[in-house]
């Protein structure tokens, strides 16, 4: 499986949770001594990819921060990854800031630009495809997702909400029950892990996990022909995030 991933996202940019020190080591440590995963570099997205999601004045705010190298390539890595998927590579973005907080004009949160949102514009700005179902499976909502391409009509979003873990769980199967043949060209996933048992959530176990990188693939594989990617958003128990991730994206290839 590909992950897309560069050594400079162990860089420290800021002094919140998702920037910290020693963030995604131990997931990066797991997966290079995995012959399963297979590594590619993160290209920096331009501005005119940010501009597809991002007002003009976001940008700049953005630019004039010490955050900004570090969201562009976040953003790339995330466009990457579509085109992966797009081609028929299942791929897992490890990379950060995360995204799906920043709207259109504003950003909260441990959020710059929204990496999601980013990735799929370009692909439908490219006519590569005109339609998508994001899970955004984070504990919390991604309204910044939302605001971006909440009104466009061939884009579906699910944020699930649950304190049981059968209950989501079902849900996100619900949701995937909706979908029919060919109604979307791309399956993908804001993949927050901040709702695992041990992390600030404390619902969904690794086993849960690994169910959603199941559906994911299942629903892929009937709807789209198996186009699907997810990047990373939230999940701060790093050796959990670890033990997560991988088990996700073990069932999600």
């Amino acid at each position: 499986m590909i992950v897309i991933f560069s050594e400079k996202f162990f860089k420290v940019y800021d002094t919140d949770p998702a920037a910290a020190a020693g963030r995604l080591e131990p997931t990066y440590n797991l997966m290079k001594n995995d012959p399963f995963y297979e590594f590619m570099e993160p290209k920096i997205a331009t501005e005119q990819d940010i501009l597809r999601a991002h007002t003009k004045e976001h940008y700049n705010r953005i630019k004039r921060s010490d955050q900004y190298e570090m969201a562009m390539l976040s953003a790339g890595g995330a466009i990457m990854a579509a085109d992966l998927a797009y081609e028929k590579n299942p791929c897992f973005g490890l990379i950060r800031p995360p995204g799906h907080h920043a709207s259109a004009d504003d950003c909260w949160g441990f959020y710059f630009f929204n990496n999601i949102a980013i990735s799929i514009l370009k692909l439908i700005d490219q006519k590569k495809i005109s339609s998508a179902f994001i899970l955004d499976f984070d504990l919390h909502i991604g309204d910044g997702t939302i605001n971006i391409l909440g009104n466009i009509e061939n884009i579906k979003i699910f944020n699930p909400t649950s304190v049981n873990e059968n209950i989501y769980l079902n849900s996100i199967k619900k949701e995937l029950d909706k979908l029919e043949k060919n109604s979307v060209d791309l399956i993908c996933a804001s993949a927050g892990f901040d709702n695992a048992q041990g992390d600030w959530g404390n619902v969904i176990s690794t086993e849960g996990y690994r169910t959603i990188g199941s559906l994911l693939k299942e629903y892929s594989i009937k709807i789209c022909e198996g186009r699907r990617f997810a990047i990373l958003e939230g999940g701060y128990n790093y050796t959990l995030l670890a033990k997560n991730i991988n088990a996700f994206c073990k069932s999600f290839f």
